[in-house]
């Protein structure tokens, strides 16, 4: 699922910047190399980041 129509980020992109221990929104999108541009995917974006912080406690 594209979570991010902007930039184009996947929601498995997501999930695995969050699995390598990034946890903040906008150092994930650094990490893949963008940045948020309309910024309507962030709180989905950090749903899945807590979801992912969750499931690795």
């Amino acid at each position: 699922m594209i979570v991010c129509s902007c930039n184009v980020i996947r929601e498995q992109q997501i999930r695995e910047a969050a699995r390598e221990g990034l946890v903040d929104v906008e150092d994930i999108y650094a990490h893949l190399g963008c940045e948020p541009n309309c910024c309507q995917c962030l709180p989905f974006a950090a749903q899945i980041i807590a979801e992912e912080t969750r499931l690795a406690a």
